[in-house]
């Protein structure tokens, strides 16, 4: 009988770790998409290029956020080197 339990405890652990850890601490809200997010001051409009921007927090905020900017020329994820964030 001891033996049983001690198998059948050994076959419940191992399914229980065989559980995806996002179905086993899925959040109750997205954290991508905060409620109160805070607008921001930048909106996508079309500016591609370094040229266009007006600083360093415009130029990334370009570059995570609107398709098509060509302003990270070395692909380093660091916009306008030599306008604004150099």
């Amino acid at each position: 009988m001891l033996l049983l339990a001690v198998i059948a405890a050994g076959v419940f652990s191992y399914y229980k770790l065989q559980q995806p850890v996002e179905a086993i601490l899925s959040p109750v809200m997205p954290l991508s998409s905060p409620v109160n997010a805070a607008p921001s001051k930048f909106h996508c409009d079309g500016r591609i290029h370094c040229s266009h921007m007006t600083s360093c927090e415009e130029a990334f905020f370009f570059i995570e956020h609107c398709p098509g900017t060509e302003m990270d020329g070395d692909g380093d994820g660091v916009p306008c080197e030599s306008q604004w964030c150099g």
